[in-house]
């Protein structure tokens, strides 16, 4: 008899509570290694995700939707899921060049997606 294979699960520590999560799949703009957590805004041009910076001018400064699981894109761009809705740990957030904590809650409010 073989010994039984052996296998950990560990709990996301994105989520902060209970509030519906809604999530769906978007376009990651290739050139990007990013960890779920990462905040995402939209290039308007391209309607592609990548890391909200807040001086970008490409429409991708102001945050939109949250990244649910890792992706890299460093070849070219590729599909991955994030969140629409939910709340989040702040500490759990990747935030691009510029944002604070603060700025990225009030930004993603609005939107359902909530900071804690």
């Amino acid at each position: 008899m073989s010994n039984p294979t052996r296998t950990t699960y560990t709990p996301a520590t994105l989520l902060a509570g209970d509030f519906p999560v809604v999530k769906d799949g978007v376009t990651i703009a290739a050139g990007q290694i990013l960890t779920a957590g990462a905040v995402l805004g939209k290039v308007t041009a391209s309607g592609e995700y990548k890391l909200s910076a807040s001086a970008a001018g490409d429409g991708s400064q102001t945050p939109e939707v949250i990244l649910d699981e890792a992706v890299d894109t460093t070849s070219s761009a590729k599909p991955a899921p994030v969140m629409l809705t939910g709340e989040v740990f702040g500490s759990a957030l990747i935030l691009g060049a510029g944002h604070t904590l603060a700025t990225v809650k009030t930004a993603l409010r609005p939107l359902s997606l909530f900071v804690r």
